[in-house]
């Protein structure tokens, strides 16, 4: 029996992209030999999204729709049709055709291949803004330094997983979740596929510099525990320059008698207590966030290790 792909693809407000993308879809299935399945996961779309899509199921029973009661977000949306998913493999892909179909068989390719998680990497055209550009290569710079989970610049969320791959990501049970970051998180082995999105169609763009903004600071403190840590390294500072100075404050003036004449006010002495004393709350404010840190790392749940396959001796002496 040839092999199951599984295509997810979160939408809203695509009705107008929803006929290209199964047309798409349909010419890309239709030459390699492997059996589909199309899920189609509506995130509370205002347009005719699920109209189209239930007279495309007519015309096509390899499509499934699951619709949402609302607008839930596309992290949501994508995890919906991951549970969902049957296939050997699962491809994520966008619905407004940025992320091309006409690269399905090569994302196959690479699976098997021995690729269990094929990432689809953006290139830059030159019609992006620099801005988008500079903004997006900041964030990777400084995700690569504090993150905990490597996270490859430009990935995108066009990306194939290995069936052992989605049951694990099934398992995990945070709600404010980054899927490609998930996916990072996971481990398995990689490969890349490089690609240039073409011009969106129809529609507008869904994530606004807004929503960019939110998933960068998600990114942040879902992936780092720099930020809670920030307080205790701010504080730790500031006492390792207040304190001498502080000292050196008092035993001039208090004990040596100023012999040097700096004459320190009683308001300087003032600034330089309160400076010590800011420094102490800091510095228990880290270590309380150590304490939180490793509260998050328990309440995530995440499993202690992802096993890849696990082989019995005799099933060894089978394939020998």
């Amino acid at each position: 029996m040839p092999k199951l792909i599984s295509v997810i693809v979160p939408a809203h407000n695509e009705a107008k992209n929803m006929p290209l993308l199964h047309t798409a879809l349909q010419e890309v299935s239709d030459k390699i030999a492997y059996n589909f399945e199309f899920i189609f996961v509506d995130d509370g779309s205002r347009d005719d999204t699920v109209a189209v899509l239930k007279k495309l199921q007519k015309q096509d029973k390899r499509i499934q729709v699951i619709e949402f009661a609302r607008n839930f977000g596309k992290e949501a949306a994508t995890s919906a049709g991951l549970h969902a998913s049957k296939g050997d493999a699962v491809v994520i892909m966008d619905a407004d055709l940025q992320h091309p179909p006409s690269l399905l068989p090569k994302f196959i390719e690479r699976w098997e291949a021995g690729g269990e998680v094929v990432v689809g990497v953006r290139r830059y055209s030159k019609k992006e803004s620099a801005f988008k550009k500079m903004m997006s290569g900041w964030f990777y710079r400084i995700m690569q330094q504090i993150a905990h989970t490597h996270i490859t610049p430009h990935a995108t969320d066009f990306r194939l997983l290995d069936r052992a791959v989605v049951d694990e990501f099934n398992a995990l049970t945070e709600r404010n979740r980054m899927t490609r970051g998930l996916i990072d998180w996971l481990g398995f082995r990689r490969a890349y596929i490089h690609f240039e999105a073409p011009t969106r169609i129809h529609g507008e763009v869904a994530y606004t510099f807004t929503k960019l903004v939110g998933l960068a600071f998600n990114s942040f403190t879902a992936y780092s525990m720099l930020p809670l840590r920030l307080a205790g390294y701010i504080g730790v500072l500031i006492l390792s320059i207040a304190t001498p100075v502080g000292l050196f404050i008092v035993i001039e003036k208090y004990i040596l008698n100023d012999p040097w004449g700096f004459n320190f006010s009683g308001p300087a002495i003032l600034a330089f207590i309160l400076l010590i004393l800011v420094g102490i709350v800091l510095a228990c404010m880290g270590l309380i966030a150590l304490y939180i840190a490793n509260i998050h790392n328990e309440v995530l749940n995440r499993p202690l290790y992802i096993v890849r396959r696990q082989q019995q001796a005799t099933e060894l002496a089978k394939e020998e």
